[in-house]
């Protein structure tokens, strides 16, 4: 199983960023480069408790389905995603939030696992690990930057 953990400090209050981080169109809007659509569940605005999405996007060449569902959620410091169907053998996104100082912690600690064996476990170690904290990073940096400057929403 591989852990990635990403923390993002930002200067907005903990219900926005909470809400910005599962706000559907704010996901789309941070993975344009990998054509990413949600084509089944709730395909737009705040995902809820207990509430699917399923995304399509294309990574590595290939257009790859992800559907998760929302099994956890206590407004607004914690929520979780995790697949329901998709292309990982499992995996499991906790999205945790702490306001202190006037500002908005927000970590992401993601666990999952690769199909395939000892070829997943390469492919995880030389490209996907890479692939998904910089996808992480990005969508973090859209976040960051639509509370911090609410007028360019």
């Amino acid at each position: 199983m591989t852990k990635i953990q990403i923390t993002t400090t930002i200067k907005a209050p903990i219900e926005t960023v909470f809400n910005l981080s599962r706000n559907i169109d704010i996901h789309l809007l941070s993975t344009h480069q990998t054509n990413e659509k949600a084509i089944a569940g709730r395909t737009s605005g705040l995902i809820e408790l207990n509430e699917t999405v399923t995304w399509r996007g294309k990574h590595f060449g290939l257009y790859l389905k992800h559907k998760s569902i929302i099994p956890e959620m206590d407004f607004p410091v914690y929520f979780v995603d995790e697949m329901v169907k998709g292309s990982f053998k499992s995996f499991r996104h906790e999205h945790s939030f702490k306001f202190e100082n006037g500002q908005t912690i927000m970590t992401d600690d993601i666990f999952y696992e690769t199909p395939f064996g000892i070829f997943g476990k390469l492919f995880d170690t030389l490209i996907l690990e890479k692939h998904m904290v910089s996808f992480i990073k990005k969508r973090n940096q859209i976040i960051k930057d639509l509370a911090e400057n609410p007028q360019h929403k």
